[in-house]
């Protein structure tokens, strides 16, 4: 029995990362043929209507009034904003590189944390903090040929991980109100209100669109937007909040490794220095640090 139940958490954790490491290239394969406010879009609305079937079977209730504007603030933040932000940024930044410079994200939310919560940070925290920051310049000063030069890129995709930490760092009170499961829905409807801005256009981009790159989208919102949560929400029922994202920093190494298969995107030098740098920041930083709920979450949505 035992050994039964350590199988089933390291096939969920080995799905969670996968996928989400997946959704980097699958990105860049969509950009092929969809501008990136059409990928963002597109995605929600193929997760959204799949989550309607979720809620509908586990029965999930409506979020009270008073508690709509602020859902519809994170949903904003932590998926119309994360989401369209990363897309443009990978424009010019590779799959690969993009998942490196999110995993930023836990220290942005750390520092937010300390900000607005007064949670402790301590000397590990700002040295992983330099660290992480040195990584991602070797990686904001490298282009696709591994030389230096500078890629506006990378500001916006730690414009995603900074919007994406505030998600993280504000939803706590919802969390403990609705389930992480309730509330993770909740916001992604509201994340794809948002979007609808953007739908003139989209039949037509679609229907000019090859199917493959369309496949590509609709591959992000079923997969890396919906069944990750699920995942993530068994592990953490089993083994709690830090144990179930403590193996997600493996998922930059699987992003490499999938866009190399998928793309055929070789990492340069820079790129893997600039990694190897930020991902030890990262690690430093909350090498003494108990992460609660809103902290250690940060790390999950790598979409």
């Amino acid at each position: 029995m035992l050994k039964s139940f350590h199988v089933k958490i390291a096939a969920a954790h080995f799905v969670t990362i996968i996928l989400w490491a997946s959704a980097f290239p699958g990105i860049r394969a969509a950009l092929t043929a969809y501008s990136p406010e059409y990928i963002s879009l597109l995605r929600l609305l193929v997760g959204s209507l799949a989550l309607i079937f979720a809620a509908c079977i586990k029965r999930i209730r409506l979020p009270e009034r008073k508690d709509i504007p602020v859902i519809l603030l994170l949903g904003f933040l932590g998926f119309s904003v994360y989401q369209t932000a990363l897309n443009y940024g990978e424009q010019t930044v590779s799959a690969g590189a993009a998942s490196l410079l999110v995993s930023t994200t836990p220290i942005f939310a750390a520092i937010l944390a300390l900000l607005f919560f007064r949670e402790k940070f301590g000397i590990w925290g700002w040295m992983g903090s330099f660290i992480s920051f040195c990584g991602v310049a070797f990686i904001a000063l490298s282009d696709s040929a591994g030389k230096f030069s500078f890629n506006a890129g990378v500001i916006l995709i730690l414009i995603a991980s900074l919007s994406e930490s505030i998600y993280f760092v504000f939803q706590n009170t919802y969390l403990k109100k609705y389930g992480f499961f309730a509330f993770t829905i909740y916001t992604i409807w509201a994340g794809t209100l948002f979007m609808l801005i953007f739908s003139p256009g989209l039949g037509e981009a679609i229907i000019n669109a090859p199917v493959d790159a369309t496949m590509a989208v609709v591959y992000l919102g079923l997969f890396p937007t919906v069944i990750p949560y699920f995942t993530l929400a068994y592990i953490t029922s089993k083994t709690g909040a830090s144990e179930a994202t403590s193996s997600l920093y493996l998922t930059p190494v699987f992003a490499f490794l999938i866009a190399w298969i998928w793309l055929d995107e070789i990492p340069h030098f820079f790129a893997i220095a600039g990694g190897i740098i930020t991902l030890t920041g990262v690690f430093i930083s909350n090498m003494k640090k108990k992460v609660g709920l809103e902290v250690s979450q940060t790390s999950v949505k790598k979409m």
